[in-house]
């Protein structure tokens, strides 16, 4: 059984970005050593990034939102993540946006946050461990 994990913007938009092709290939092998999810928000960042720094037509947008959303989960953001993200960010100084990411993590139950812009190896609530796979 796979261990499930997190995924933050960032490794989404190198599945779709040209410009890093090492990146790429590291994001694509997290999806085969992980059962991944990520959040509605997640994926809202993510098209924001393809239109305003990938610069990608917007049906192509459409197409990488369904490969995602046919690949994995996507979860939702209610009030009881909102109100722990804030609890997280009063313990641990990240910002909002981050907490919600890492609140909805811990809420399903993952291992692991996979991402680039935190510490990597942090253990956050002694459940859920940040790894950058660029390290």
């Amino acid at each position: 059984m796979k261990d499930k994990a997190f995924i933050d913007t960032n490794i989404f938009v190198y599945l779709y970005s040209s410009d890093e092709t090492t990146k790429q290939k590291q994001a694509f092998a997290v999806f085969e050593r992980y059962e991944c999810l990520t959040s509605m928000q997640v994926l809202h960042e993510f098209s924001n990034v393809c239109v305003k720094k990938l610069k990608m037509p917007v049906e192509n947008i459409k197409l990488a939102l369904d490969e995602l959303l046919n690949a994995f989960a996507a979860v939702s953001v209610d009030d009881e993540i909102i109100k722990y993200a804030l609890d997280l960010h009063k313990k641990y100084g990240f910002s909002y946006y981050d907490c919600v990411m890492l609140a909805s993590a811990l809420a399903h139950g993952c291992k692991y946050f996979i991402s680039e812009d935190l510490t990597d190896k942090q253990v956050i609530e002694n459940q859920l461990t940040i790894k950058n796979i660029f390290v």
